[in-house]
């Protein structure tokens, strides 16, 4: 494989293309700041501290941030790129199906001078899938202890990364039916398993409509507006409805549409 040299000094982050074996700079940062979150005050001070221990070398988790849809799970790791840039943290973004590509990618980094955080949005994995297989020497090391500079972050709606069907439980009675049950027990335990090696896990949940109606309120703070306060939050409320959500996201995407509306 041949490896493109990222110059680290310059580039806060990078994208993983399987494809071409690269690691291509981002150059079109997301600016979220940690101050424009709301509504996840816990979540945020609690992935704030454990990033602030590994820049500082101290130990640190892996961190596993899942729950609902538009919570603001993705946009607080990206978050914290733009708040510790300058305290050398740097991001690599990976996708689930690039997983095996993992072992590659530490050896370009684990010699550098930076801490990084593989971040890895939207993970979660099938019945039949055993990508996931890849993460376990990134996550505990094997022969050789994983790099003392290198993070995994994770975003998933799913608490356990793989699903936990009635299908499990019918399987292992024919399992047992069959006198497999011990071989068919450890494969099921060893995908349930794997979010335990997360050693922090952050829930998110939906938002009430009183709490969208703050992050909407804090959006428009400051903006000299042609509407009523009042028909502002009617507006608001009206295209949440519209998209059968309160999220955080919706909040943005409405604040968007009337700002460059």
């Amino acid at each position: 494989m041949e490896f493109i040299v990222i110059d680290w000094a310059t580039t806060y982050a990078a994208i993983w293309r399987a494809k071409t074996n690269r690691l291509r700079a981002a150059t079109r940062l997301d600016p979220i700041r940690l101050g424009q979150l709301l509504q996840i005050d816990r979540q945020k001070q609690r992935l704030v501290d454990n990033t602030q221990r590994f820049l500082q070398g101290l130990p640190a988790n892996h961190a596993l941030l899942w729950g609902a849809k538009g919570t603001g799970k993705s946009s607080l790791v990206k978050a914290l790129l733009n708040d510790y840039a300058e305290q050398g943290l740097r991001v690599i973004e990976v996708d689930k199906s690039d997983l095996n590509d993992l072992p590659e990618i530490v050896d370009q980094i684990e010699q550098q001078p930076y801490r990084f955080i593989l971040f890895c949005d939207d993970l979660s994995f099938e019945e039949q899938e055993t990508s996931y297989k890849h993460l376990k020497s990134v996550l505990e090391g094997s022969i050789e202890l994983p790099p003392e500079n290198i993070l995994f972050y994770a975003t998933s709606n799913r608490r356990h990364l793989v699903p936990q069907t009635q299908g499990d439980n019918q399987e292992t009675l024919a399992a047992r039916m069959a006198d497999s049950s011990v071989l068919h027990s450890d494969t099921v335990e060893e995908k349930l398993s794997l979010a335990d090696r997360f050693g922090l896990w952050l829930s998110f949940y939906p938002i009430s409509w009183q709490e969208y109606i703050a992050v909407v309120e804090a959006l428009f703070e400051g903006h000299e507006l042609a509407v009523s306060q009042d028909e502002l939050i009617r507006q608001a409320q009206l295209f949440a409805r519209t998209r059968g959500t309160n999220s955080a996201r919706t909040a943005r995407q409405f604040y968007q549409s009337v700002v460059e509306g």
